[in-house]
């Protein structure tokens, strides 16, 4: 609302109305009788209706029928034949002005021309025309017209020249042209207009009627459709420029879900209504020009009004067109819907209509981030005038993230109590200085009552201290394209043990580093890094690639699920926990590269979650010793990771795979079968390259293994295996086995083991049917067919452990 703002607004308005964008007409708007002015379609909801209703409505003492279809009668006139008709709307029976039939329709054929009586107002003939618009399948097939109150109705009345006839007033109450129901509400007249048809037998019945009615966004009052002189901007021509822009990228919008709501609406589009009627805004730059034998209302007659910056120019205007002629000039008290004020806002802000360096420097912007409600009333509309007036796109690019709702999916509101402030978040707050923040507000008691009650039931011990990282990562989690958010503390909290996991894992490294350590120039590999080192920079790698794809799509869900992986699983569960074992090496050398793959994965998870958790990586990136050549000031500066092939290791990657597959096995048998401590385990291998990867690393999965692990004990495929075990199928590579002998119930495992060959074999079964089936093989992937393969091989060896397994335990039950 400042200076520079009422200037970009007003030769905005100027520009577009000389050049014909803009123009007044006399045409239907959305009115709310509350707030007595007119609203965007964008402002307001439907509501859908399965049959009669009754509803609160603003200004109602009683709750008002909604979805009832009222049938009554027209009288014809010159004869005793009648029309039966039906609405939803009987109090707009007061504004008709015509009555319409399908005009290849015979029944009716030879009324067209003829008139009906209006039942109330004496002197009002309602002409019979033919319209296209009348469904011949459609209730009584006869159609009461109302062009002031209805769309539909508006479009019939100016193809047959009907009369247009406004019996509202602004508040809702009924006007003079309503005859003897002046001064009614339009709801009480609903009532009254039936009891008058039935006095006067015109009545036929009611039925209940699926419906969607209009209510107001922001006072929930039913929209009144009425015909009004408002200012209106042609939108054609300025939409599908605006469409071209988004079909040949050079505005991106993501997600791209969103892109084709944006589509279907630009397509879709109607003349925007600019005007509005409370002073919330600029005021239209518009002068009414008042003749001497012109009337002193406001009209639609675009001849009548000018445009100008102030009075002194609108005069000279004014005087242009009408030389030579007394004339006085009235500004149009209305104001600009606060839309049209916005989507001028990338280049407003920039100086704008002066030709700035500023404006010149930053236009256009690079990219936009909004939710995704207000693309319609915001985001196409800055690209629309953006084009327009400045013949650029505002923005290359438009990220629609979600609407962050509560808890129980509410939207947040005031009333309810349920807007959570971020900083209560960060922070923390009890739940009695939550309940004083509500006192201070201005809501009525019982709202304050309402949101006490949803405060105790949401936050029983207020908001714990989630800090600023978690928060932030909190809601890039979130945005996995989905439009609205159910947001929960306890989420947030979650990720708030997450910092705490990144905070312990860096101060391990950091401390494993020790203070003289001094890293490598360049994080190369030296060839000398155990097949665990290998693993870590080839899972860095790849977490690179990923991420790198991701933010390219804008895809901050997968973002947080890739870093969550990588840290918690590749780093902190399996490296960091492999890293004790090398680094407690006699060899120098094997503890200096662990030393320096610490460094490598350390800096470079710090570095690819920095954006999602600036603080906390911050503040761990300064306490790490920098590469020669690397800038101190901030790691915001560093490097993002790239994906390099050269730690590219995908051999690394399947061996030590089965490594990690072999501890797991181990640690779900110990726990499925709590052993004392110093359980011996046996790791049956099915090939030579596997063999001498286990044999290579038994340290290492010793120590990723878990407590109360005595001895592990490798086996190839020549040797005969152990018997008194339970087995746990690591693919097709390993078994894992599990010395029980004396400790279990015999039959307990019998039956276990018997479920396990039946799951195995019905899955080997149903592979194998698949694989079998040339026909569907034909429509599938090579990929999909191959993971099916594996999957039959798997099972496969599944079926053999378990048929093993069974034999080990009935030959321990009779003593064999």
């Amino acid at each position: 609302m400042d200076e520079p703002r009422r200037e970009a607004v007003t030769e905005a308005f100027i520009r577009l109305f000389e050049d014909g964008t803009i123009y007044r007409a006399n045409r239907i708007v959305n009115w709310d009788v509350q707030l007595r002015t007119a609203v965007s379609n964008l402002e307001v909801e439907n509501l859908e209706l399965q049959g009669r209703t009754k509803l609160s409505v603003p200004g109602y003492d009683r709750k008002i029928d909604f979805g009832v279809m009222t049938y009554f009668q027209y009288e014809v006139d010159g004869s005793d034949e009648r029309l039966e008709i039906a609405t939803t709307r009987p109090e707009t029976l007061l504004g008709d002005s015509g009555v319409a039939v399908n005009p290849r329709d015979d029944r009716y054929r030879h009324l067209v021309g003829k008139h009906v009586r209006h039942p109330f107002i004496a002197d009002r003939l309602l002409p019979i025309v033919a319209d296209e618009h009348v469904d011949r399948e459609f209730s009584t097939r006869v159609v009461k017209i109302t062009p002031a109150h209805d769309q539909n109705d508006f479009n019939v009345g100016r193809r047959h020249d009907l009369r247009f006839i406004n019996i509202l007033n602004d508040d809702g109450t009924l006007n003079s042209n309503a005859g003897s129901f002046e001064g009614q509400k339009r709801y009480e007249a609903r009532y009254t207009v039936v009891a008058e048809l039935k006095a006067k037998g015109l009545f036929v019945k009611e039925e209940d009627n699926a419906m969607v009615l209009k209510l107001s966004e922001r006072w929930k009052d039913v929209i009144e459709p009425l015909m009004k002189p408002q200012w209106w901007m042609r939108m054609r021509e300025m939409a599908d420029e605006a469409i071209k822009v988004v079909q040949t990228g050079e505005v991106t919008i993501f997600p791209p879900s969103e892109k084709k709501k944006y589509f279907r609406w630009m397509h879709d589009i109607d003349d925007w209504c600019l005007s509005r009627q409370l002073w919330w805004g600029h005021r239209v730059p518009a002068y009414y020009i008042i003749l001497s034998d012109s009337p002193s209302a406001f009209g639609s007659d675009d001849s009548l009004w000018v445009a100008g910056r102030n009075e002194t120019e609108a005069r000279r205007n004014a005087e242009k067109r009408f030389p030579n002629m007394f004339l006085t000039l009235e500004q149009d008290p209305d104001v600009f819907d606060t839309w049209f004020s916005s989507g001028l806002w990338p280049f407003s802000t920039l100086g704008w209509p002066q030709q700035t360096t500023d404006l010149a420097s930053f236009y256009p912007t690079s990219a936009l981030m909004t939710a995704w409600d207000i693309l319609f009333f915001w985001v196409a509309r800055m690209i629309m005038l953006g084009l327009k007036l400045n013949g650029a796109v505002p923005f290359s690019e438009v990220y629609c993230h979600p609407i962050i709702r509560d808890s129980e999916g509410r939207k947040m509101s005031k009333s309810l109590g349920n807007v959570i402030d971020p900083l209560d978040v960060i922070a923390g707050i009890s739940l009695d200085h939550l309940h004083e923040k509500l006192e201070q507000g201005n809501l009525d008691p019982k709202e304050l009552q309402r949101a006490t009650k949803y405060q105790k039931s949401a936050f029983p011990d207020g908001i714990p201290q989630c800090g600023t990282d978690a928060l932030r990562f909190s809601l890039a989690a979130y945005s996995t394209g989905v439009t609205d958010v159910d947001l929960d503390i306890k989420v947030i909290y979650g990720w708030r043990k997450f910092c705490n996991k990144i905070d312990q894992a860096a101060k391990y490294v950091i401390v494993s580093l020790g203070g003289d350590f001094v890293p490598n120039r360049t994080p190369v590999k030296t060839g000398q890094e155990s097949l665990a080192e290998r693993w870590i920079l080839h899972r860095l790698a790849h977490t690179a690639k990923a991420m790198s794809e991701a933010l390219e799509k804008r895809d901050f869900g997968s973002c947080t699920t890739t870093l969550h992986q990588h840290w918690l699983h590749d780093l902190c569960d399996t490296y960091i926990e492999q890293s004790k074992h090398l680094l407690s090496s006699d060899n120098a050398s094997e503890r200096r590269s662990a030393q320096d793959t610490l460094y490598t994965a350390l800096d470079g998870a710090l570095t690819l979650i920095h954006p999602f958790m600036p603080f906390l990586t911050e503040e761990l990136w300064q306490r790490i010793p920098r590469r020669q050549g690397d800038s101190n000031l901030s790691i915001s500066l560093a490097q993002y990771p790239d994906y390099h092939e050269s730690m590219n290791d995908p051999a690394a990657e399947a061996d030590y795979e089965l490594v990690l597959d072999i501890c797991r096995a181990i640690r779900s048998l110990v726990a499925a079968y709590p052993m004392e401590t110093g359980a011996v385990l046996y790791c049956y291998l099915y090939d030579d390259s596997g063999l001498a990867v286990v044999l290579q690393h038994q340290g290492g999965i010793k120590s990723l293994s878990g407590k109360g692990i005595g001895t592990i004990e490798i086996l190839s495929k020549e040797q005969v295996k152990p018997i008194g075990c339970v087995a746990y199928n690591v693919g097709t590579r390993a078994t894992v086995l599990l010395l029980v002998e004396g400790c279990i119930d015999i039959e307990t495992e019998i039956s276990k083991a018997t479920a396990k060959l039946h799951r195995a074999t019905g899955g080997y079964e149903k592979c194998q049917k698949l694989l079998g089936d040339a026909d569907v093989l034909s429509k599938v992937d090579a990929k999909v067919a191959n993971t099916e393969r594996a999957r039959l091989a798997d099972y496969e060896a599944e079926m053999r452990d378990a048929s093993d397994m069974i034999s080990q335990f009935r030959g321990l039950k009779l003593g064999l």
